[in-house]
């Protein structure tokens, strides 16, 4: 088969999965298609939006419409690691003698749904620390290797601060993106409560078995990346840093913290992904400029002078894209 015939196999085996989650979702296009980058490229997501716009019943419709594990865990205050890692538990066999014997926790499933996130204490959310990261999870001495794919989805409220814990830097930088649930259009309510206040909830049906996804993913991998396009996305990191001469103005003066190396890889990434939905194989500058504000919007960390006076990350972001070039100067 040759690389055409591939990538539009893997864009019908895509466009079947979207057909069966906008049965249920109504507009918010550029989450589904972020989630699914999220997926073809082995990295976690965080949604954030206000509640009320879909955020969770949008990972539960994308895991009944894979063939793969799904798992929710709700973060709540009293949430302890081992109810998300599972713990040792003392069994006692026929003959009366008793042994330690490890019960898995929800963590040990291929996608799973991170309910409200920061509203669990900073040890808690601190468990999926290696999960994500090394896909796998250690209690006592020994290692326990999680199913692939797997992938963690949380969801978190922003304007809720009461008995909520902000994620700390070391876990948001876990996240490949971080994707913002916008309020929807009046053509888009209109139609939500058709569907709300209708019928039965349209159902959902797999369509791509793990093994195909394994494929897409690969195939997403091999996207290729040329040398100008990936000078262009080192510059975009760079840029993010308050100490580096083509920083824009705004990154000078209200930036602490620019984007880690891993703010470059999701970027990176993401923009393979985009251009495998757009049925190519190769990275284009706007692809990088489309996965620009979902990859480092939760990389960059605003100094106090950015703080008070209310500077959003998004607007740095835009000025990053804007004024920094696409060839070398």
């Amino acid at each position: 088969m040759s690389q055409e015939h591939d990538v539009e196999w893997a864009q019908e085996r895509l466009t079947a999965v979207r057909r069966q989650v906008e049965r249920r979702i109504v507009g918010h296009q550029d989450l589904i298609e972020g989630v699914l980058a999220c997926l073809l490229s082995g990295g976690h997501v965080l949604l954030e939006g206000v509640p009320g716009l879909g955020k969770t019943l949008l990972v539960k419709t994308l895991g009944d419409a894979l063939h793969l594990e799904f798992a929710r865990i709700q973060f709540t205050p009293d949430l302890m690691p081992a109810d998300i890692l599972g713990t040792q538990m003392v069994l006692q066999d026929e003959e009366g003698r008793r042994h330690f014997q490890f019960q898995p926790g929800p963590v040990f499933t291929q996608l799973l749904l991170a309910d409200e996130i920061n509203r669990a204490t900073p040890k808690t959310q601190s468990a999926l620390l290696e999960a994500m990261e090394e896909k796998r999870v250690t209690v006592g001495r020994t290692e326990h290797p999680l199913a692939q794919p797997f992938m963690v989805l949380a969801t978190q409220n922003p304007i809720e601060m009461e008995g909520t814990y902000p994620l700390p830097e070391a876990q948001l930088d876990r996240f490949m993106l971080k994707l913002e649930a916008r309020y929807p259009s009046a053509a888009e309510l209109a139609q939500i409560v058709d569907r709300a206040a209708g019928a039965a909830p349209a159902a959902v049906t797999p369509v791509l078995t793990g093994e195909e996804l394994d494929t897409v993913k690969s195939m997403v991998r091999s996207v290729v990346v040329a040398g100008h396009v990936k000078d262009y996305a080192v510059r975009l990191v760079l840029a993010t840093h308050p100490d580096n001469a083509g920083s824009p103005s705004g990154t000078r003066r209200y930036v602490r913290h620019g984007a880690s190396p891993r703010g470059l890889l999701a970027m990176i990434m993401a923009a393979k992904a985009y251009a495998m939905f757009d049925r190519r194989l190769n990275v284009s500058f706007e692809d990088l400029d489309a996965a620009a504000a979902p990859a480092l919007r939760h990389r960059i960390l605003l100094n106090f002078e950015g703080e008070a006076e209310g500077i959003g990350v998004e607007s740095l972001i835009e000025e990053i894209v804007r004024e920094t070039p696409k060839a070398p100067a």
